[in-house]
């Protein structure tokens, strides 16, 4: 009997084994291709393409966790033993387009890509798409076999002439790829572009935490020329034939500047690596946006280059949020009665799970409260930022708040280490 309990208690205190990148994936990336369509009251999803190409350049720790929901999420389960093996979070420019107008009218499809790391074995696939108030409206499941033949074997990629580093501080299994694409620069405006990403690195690493966790960077360059200088621009009855296919006047919206052609894009960062996409355009029309775990692009040529960059990357890589506010927008984005995703503004319905412990008074967590600044998210009321000032709420403050500096560094340390 004392034999059979100590050997239970043996058993109960050996911890399970941590399972690592290797045991379930190839160093390979999984391109999933999917069309989001609908309007503003119904969408749907469908496949449109899978394939795959060698080398895996994004997170290799804390693979089957989310850091933020985002508003769409997809996730990869093991066939055999039914484990969630890993998980993706990212936001949309379809779910976007349906607080307009325009989606009240008519019904419009977009292109979405999400890379995955290629599983040794047979998986299934499970992707949500989620509405304002969190809820899931849309899925969809399918599996994904490593012997499927109809899978695209992706060798090379046309433009691997173009790639340059521009910064390297370790493996891709270390750090977190960055690649800037030109935009609307001619080949013999190159120099400028090389010039153009120098400055925007150099304004991004000015920000903390970005300067601090500078090492767990690496950053490529991939010069496409254009045939004409500038990006698209509706107003003026100009379209040009650049590598992202980006235009201003994205959903009516003169400054937002966007590319609806993500498999295009994608198609030219073949064989390219990289997890996180910065474009510059070569315009000096003030513009930009980024989507969270998308892609991010802005104007190269403005005055505002170097504030807007940085801005629009914290949208892209950490999920942020706009904190300024127009009272202009179609319909609302963030309802009174769910918290939002983003993790640097509140609607106060769950500001425990927000920056409730940065206050100086933790008991305090009333609207008018340092640290509880009304405004933000497009709306004067009802959405709440920590600081007066930030990054992502205008061009002229000189860095982030304190929650967007913890949101940030947070995404970096998921990134790039084992988050407990």
């Amino acid at each position: 009997m004392k034999y059979l309990l100590a050997l239970l208690s043996f058993v109960f205190v050996v911890p399970l084994k941590a399972w690592k990148f290797n045991d379930y994936f190839e160093d390979k990336t999984l391109r999933a291709d999917y069309i989001f369509s609908g309007n503003n009251k119904e969408q749907s999803i469908a496949l449109s393409q899978l394939s795959m190409s060698e080398g895996w350049h994004g997170r290799r720790v804390n693979l089957d966790k989310l850091l933020f929901d985002g508003y769409a999420q997809i996730t990869m389960t093991d066939s055999a033993s039914g484990k969630v093996i890993f998980a993706y979070s990212f936001s949309t420019l379809f779910q976007e387009w349906q607080h307009t107008e325009e989606a009240t009218m008519v019904n419009k499809a977009f292109e979405n890509t999400v890379l995955l790391p290629m599983p040794k074995h047979s998986a299934y696939l499970t992707l949500k798409l989620r509405n304002s108030h969190k809820k899931t409206v849309c899925e969809m499941h399918h599996k994904v076999s490593p012997h499927d033949i109809l899978i695209r074997r992706c060798t090379s990629g046309p433009h691997s002439d173009k790639l340059k580093p521009f910064m390297k501080n370790g493996s891709t299994a270390e750090c977190i790829d960055l690649v800037y694409v030109a935009e609307g620069y001619t080949d013999d405006e190159m120099p400028q572009f090389y010039a153009d990403v120098e400055t925007a690195v150099e304004a991004m690493m000015s920000h903390e935490p970005f300067g601090k966790y500078r090492k767990r960077f690496n950053i490529y360059t991939l010069a496409i020329p254009s045939q004409q200088t500038d990006v698209s621009q509706p107003l003026q009855g100009k379209w040009h034939d650049t590598p992202a296919m980006s235009h201003f006047s994205t959903f009516y919206s003169d400054r937002y500047l966007m590319t609806e052609r993500l498999f295009a894009l994608h198609d030219a960062l073949q064989a390219v690596p990289y997890e996180h996409i910065i474009i510059l355009a070569n315009t000096p029309t003030y513009g930009g946006g980024g989507i969270y775990n998308m892609y991010m692009l802005t104007t190269a040529r403005h005055s505002q280059f170097q504030p807007v960059v940085v801005h629009e990357f914290g949208h892209s890589f950490a999920g942020l949020a706009d904190e300024y506010f127009y009272d202009d927008q179609y319909e609302t984005y963030y309802p009174a009665d769910t918290e939002p995703w983003e993790p640097n503004i509140t609607t106060l319905v769950d500001f425990k799970s927000k920056w409730a412990s940065m206050l100086p008074h933790k008991s305090n967590t009333k609207p008018g409260s340092p640290g509880l600044y009304e405004g933000g998210g497009y709306q004067s009321k009802g959405v709440w930022r920590h600081s007066f000032d930030c990054r992502m709420r205008t061009n002229t403050c000189s860095e982030f708040c304190p929650v967007c500096k913890a949101a940030i560094e947070k995404t970096i340390r998921y990134h790039t280490e084992e988050l407990k």
